[in-house]
């Protein structure tokens, strides 16, 4: 088995739809469920201020994720890299490592079930575009 290698024009894209999927998935989709499920109300998180610093690492932080995972596509070999194979992997990716993480921190932070199904959605849905797209433009 080859190691396909990386395309770093895959990566970006992936981190860039993932991105905007974070916006469409808070943004448009679930953001009074997620502010009740934070436990705050909308007044405290606009007190908080508006910084640009949550979103650059959550950028920087999808970038790092796109590129791991591109990796672990990459390792199936050059005929492998595929939609279905990016798809299949970033399915295994979350429920190994995301979901069980979100659901360990939440559950010692008292968070409601609901903030976990929330967040673990989004990141389901952020890493099966980025396998989709990564297994599309292959390397």
């Amino acid at each position: 088995m080859d190691f396909a290698g990386l395309s770093y024009f895959a990566i970006v894209i992936a981190a860039v739809v993932s991105f905007l999927f974070g916006w469409l998935w808070y943004g448009v989709l679930f953001p009074k469920a997620w502010v009740e499920a934070v436990g705050k109300t909308e007044e405290e998180l606009r007190a908080q201020g508006n910084s640009p610093t949550p979103f650059i690492i959550a950028f920087i932080a999808q970038l790092i994720m796109a590129w791991v995972l591109a990796g672990v596509i990459g390792h199936l070999g050059a005929e492998e890299v595929t939609v279905r194979n990016g798809v299949i992997s970033a399915a295994f990716i979350w429920l190994g490592f995301v979901i069980t993480t979100l659901a360990v921190n939440h559950a010692f932070q008292g968070s409601k079930r609901t903030l976990t199904l929330i967040d673990g959605g989004h990141w389901l849905g952020v890493l099966l575009l980025q396998g989709a797209v990564i297994g599309l433009v292959g390397v």
